[in-house]
């Protein structure tokens, strides 16, 4: 009896530490791109922040944070409809029904790109509205409308890779988009040195420097991309000579699963607009440290989200295969892993918050306002990352409703009207704005796990 428990047991470990391996060999190359564009962000914010003249280096971070979110609001609704195709690939891969992944993409790739167009458009003709909305000051918005209209040329070039990079992902290849990334980042970096400062005898283009050098790195790798999907070497195949054949129904699964997360990211974005005209009432110097703190905060996403990605492929392709139990251990076992990497990423941000801000800006304000607003939202990193990986297994399920909700009551009530009473009733300043954030993240956290813990996900149907 004893040496069957034993046997019972070892196998069991021996399962656990495949399991944990397939986890791992899944996340660790998008985690590793999440990050390294996260970092290569806040470098890109460093170069603004550390311009000689002082009074337009802050204009400039400001301008660019401003510039973000109406972005963020593009990006997030193109990533959305992404998730429906990630989730169709996945279950389509894991069924071994492979030769319909290649039209799924299609339709994905043609509603971004006209969806982008759109939105590009608006942008151009609209600049200094969208940012004068947003609470940006006269100096602000006359710096930011500039990088806004080339970001938006560049907007187009992402939408595209983004779709073929969740495709990508759905059959589980997650080094090719992290290499194609980490290239075009390095030469993101490069080229915001060359056309911010003018170095190599080219012009001082400031701002709008790192908007071309963004604009063009983004060409560039969707240059790249489609070498890949033409170039025989991926399961997942992009054959230009093959007829696209509009497909209802297949268009009707990816809006049916990508619509609840296309809402979620609308509410997402527009709560994070009102939370950005909340803390801009604050002023210039101060909003620039929140924007410092947002962008070292967004480093923090990218532990959820590549745990989330992981756990959303692993868990549509058993899905896929109807292998229920086994999703609902994969989906286990990765939010486990992510909330370990979590409090290791807080204990950093706590001890590490001065070094970390000041590493933007050498404004002494900025930087002990930075590091507070750092320390606080230190406290929540296990929740965090726990949280965004459970809505990537939501979302590998094909189930989008819940974290709509979760995003709804989050963000738009909990974080809004947090931050509305700890700021402007009880003057706590920026220190009020990100209690809020707290907040937010603690019940999202709640909501995604309730959704989770009932096991409904596992019963949602992708013909």
């Amino acid at each position: 009896m004893q040496n069957r428990k034993t046997a019972v047991n070892s196998r069991e470990r021996t399962a656990r530490l495949t399991m944990r391996k397939e986890i791992m060999a899944v996340a660790w190359p998008v985690l590793l791109e999440l990050v390294l564009s996260a970092l290569f962000g806040m470098i890109d914010m460093m170069m603004l922040g550390n311009i000689p003249e002082h009074a337009y280096a802050a204009a400039a971070v400001s301008s660019v944070g401003l510039t973000n979110q109406p972005l963020f609001l593009g990006i997030g609704v193109v990533q959305a409809f992404n998730v429906g195709g990630t989730a169709i690939i996945a279950r389509y891969y894991g069924a071994g029904e492979k030769h319909r992944m290649q039209n799924v993409l299609k339709h994905v790739v043609l509603f971004s790109t006209l969806f982008s167009m759109i939105l590009s458009l608006f942008g151009l003709f609209n600049a200094e509205a969208i940012l004068a909305f947003m609470g940006g000051e006269p100096e602000t918005v006359a710096i930011g409308a500039i990088y806004f209209r080339i970001i938006c040329i560049s907007y187009l070039f992402q939408s595209f890779n983004m779709g073929i990079s969740g495709a990508l992902r759905g059959i589980g290849n997650t080094k090719t988009p992290m290499k194609i990334n980490l290239r075009v980042n390095l030469l993101n970096v490069f080229g915001n040195a060359v056309l911010i400062y003018g170095l190599f005898g080219l012009p001082r283009l400031l701002v709008a420097g790192a908007a071309v050098s963004t604009a063009f790195a983004n060409f560039v790798a969707s240059v790249q991309m489609i070498r890949y999907l033409t170039s025989g070497k991926s399961e997942l195949t992009l054959d230009w000579k093959e007829k696209f054949v509009f497909n209802k129904k297949t268009m009707r699964d990816i809006l049916q699963i990508g619509l609840p997360s296309a809402g979620e990211q609308l509410v997402l974005r527009a709560g994070a607009i009102i939370f950005v005209q909340i803390v801009s009432s604050l002023g210039t110097v101060v909003f620039a440290a929140h924007q410092i703190g947002m962008n070292i905060l967004s480093l923090s996403f990218t532990l959820g989200q590549a745990f989330g990605i992981a756990s959303s492929s692993l868990v549509g392709r058993t899905l896929g295969r109807r292998q229920k139990g086994m999703a609902t251990d994969y989906a286990t076992m990765t939010g486990k892993i992510a909330s370990n990497f979590g409090m290791g990423l807080g204990l950093v941000f706590f001890v590490g918050a001065e070094s970390i801000v000041g590493l933007y800006s050498n404004d002494p304000n900025i930087v002990q306002s930075g590091a507070m607003a750092l320390r606080i939202v230190s406290l929540v990193q296990p929740f965090q990352a726990h949280q965004l990986t459970t809505v990537g297994t939501l979302r590998g399920a094909g189930d989008t409703l819940f974290p709509l909700f979760s995003t709804f009551a989050g963000i738009l009530v909990v974080r809004i009207v947090t931050a509305y009473v700890l700021i402007n009733m009880y003057g706590m300043g920026l220190m009020g704005a990100w209690i809020a954030i707290v907040f937010d993240q603690l019940i999202r956290w709640l909501v995604i796990g309730f959704r989770f813990r009932s096991g409904k996900w596992r019963n949602v149907v992708i013909t």
